[in-house]
C-alpha cells in the first residue's frame, strides 16, 4: 500500500501544473495571435493580451477574403473536403473491417488464416511506403483532385480487422447457433447480433480514425492540385507559401484554430463511448 504524503502530493500537483502550462502556452498563443493583426504580430515582443479583430480575422479565414501571397481557399471550404475526407475514412475503415473480421472468423474456406495474416501483414505497407504506385494507380484511373482518389487508399484497416476478429473470437458460439436455429442467416446475425455487439468498440474506433483522416497530410498534399479540393492541413501549409515576411500569421493561427475544433467535438463528445470501447472488458 501506497502511504499518502503532503509533500509529495504538493510537488505532484506542482509536476501536473507545470506540465499543462508547457502544452497550453503555445495554444494560448495561437489563440491571442489570431485576434491580432498581422503588423501588431510581427511587433517584438508580441502582444500576449487578446486584441480587438477577432471577429475580423475569422471571417477572412472562413472567406478566404485576405491578401496573403499563398493560399486564400476559404477555410469553410477546407473544413468541407476535411469532414468529408476524416467520415469517409472512418466510415470506410469501420464497415470493411467488420465484414473481414466477420468473414475470418465465422467463414470456413481455403488458406482462411493465410487471407487473415495477408491482411495483418499490411501493416508493413502504410501509405507514406506505397506512395508512388498508389499515385500512378490514382492518377491512371483520374481521381486526382476528387473525394475518391483521396479516401480510397487510405480505407483499408488491417489494425481495426484485427481488433475485431479478436473481439469476434470472444462472442459465444451458443449465440451464433441460436440464431441459426431461428433461421438466421449470416448476414442477419452479423447486422442484428454482432455489430450491436461491437457498438463500444466502433464508437472507438470511429474516435481514432476520425482524427487519423482529419490529420491526413502527405496522401492530400499529392493527390490535390486545386485549390477547392485541398483540406485544411494542406490549406495551412500554402497559407505560409508565401515566405515568412508576407505570412499572415493571424489568419493562419485563426485556421489552425478552427481546424481543432471538429477533433476536439468529436472527442468531447464521444469520450464516454471512446473510453468504455478501450477499457471495457464484460465481453
Amino acid at each position: 500500500m501506497v502511504e499518502r504524503s503532503r509533500k509529495l502530493d504538493f510537488l505532484a500537483h506542482v509536476i501536473l501544473i507545470l506540465g499543462i502550462v508547457v502544452i497550453a502556452f503555445p495554444l494560448y498563443v495561437a489563440i491571442v495571435a489570431s485576434t491580432h493583426t498581422a503588423a501588431e504580430i510581427f511587433q517584438a515582443p508580441m502582444p500576449m493580451l487578446p486584441g480587438s479583430h477577432l471577429v475580423q480575422n475569422y471571417r477572412e479565414a472562413l472567406l478566404g477574403t485576405g491578401n496573403a501571397m499563398g493560399s486564400n481557399a476559404p477555410v469553410a471550404r477546407m473544413m468541407f473536403v476535411s469532414l468529408v475526407m476524416a467520415l469517409t475514412i472512418a466510415i470506410g475503415k469501420i464497415a470493411i473491417s467488420l465484414l473481414s473480421a466477420f468473414a475470418v472468423v465465422y467463414f470456413r474456406f481455403p488458406f482462411r488464416m493465410l487471407c487473415f495474416w495477408a491482411i495483418f501483414a499490411t501493416l508493413m505497407l502504410p501509405v507514406e511506403v506505397r506512395v508512388g504506385p498508389t499515385y500512378h494507380v490514382v492518377a491512371s484511373l483520374g481521381l486526382i483532385n476528387t473525394y475518391a482518389g483521396m479516401t480510397i487508399p487510405l480505407i483499408a484497416s488491417a489494425t481495426a480487422t484485427f481488433l475485431f476478429r479478436q473481439f469476434f473470437l470472444t462472442v459465444p458460439e451458443e449465440l451464433a447457433e441460436a440464431a441459426r436455429m431461428d433461421g438466421a442467416g449470416p448476414m442477419r446475425f452479423f447486422r442484428d447480433i454482432l455489430v450491436p455487439l461491437s457498438s463500444t468498440s466502433i464508437a472507438a474506433l470511429f474516435v481514432i480514425q476520425f482524427i487519423y483522416g482529419w490529420t491526413q497530410y502527405l496522401w492530400p498534399l499529392i493527390a490535390t492540385t486545386s485549390d477547392n479540393m485541398y483540406p485544411i492541413v494542406i490549406g495551412i501549409r500554402y497559407m505560409i507559401a508565401g515566405g515568412e515576411s508576407l505570412t499572415p500569421w493571424n489568419l493562419v493561427m485563426a485556421t489552425a484554430m478552427l481546424a481543432m475544433i471538429p477533433p476536439a467535438l468529436v472527442v468531447i463528445l464521444m469520450q464516454k463511448w471512446f473510453v468504455k470501447g478501450l477499457v471495457d472488458t464484460e465481453k
